[in-house]
């Protein structure tokens, strides 16, 4: 098991847009992605509040509802 990056929302949001993930509806501070191209994927709700960090099991938990592991997560830039 590989080490979390710690990241923002923001960040977490644009390295799963390069996974194919897309912005689909933001209500408040909480944005929702769906994978473009395959549905079965689940959505992953990704909370963007101003400043703060995602804490790792959060993170951890959205990296495996993404279906990668966190080191394939760790890679993209």
């Amino acid at each position: 098991m590989g080490r979390i990056p710690i990241i923002s929302g923001d960040e977490a949001i644009r390295r799963f847009a390069v996974l194919g993930y897309r912005v689909v509806r933001q209500r408040g501070s909480h944005v929702r992605m769906r994978h473009v191209s395959d549905s079965n994927r689940k959505p992953l709700t990704i909370p963007t509040h101003t400043g703060t960090v995602l804490k790792p099991g959060l993170l951890r938990a959205l990296i495996r509802q993404a279906g990668i592991t966190v080191e394939q997560f760790s890679t993209i830039q």
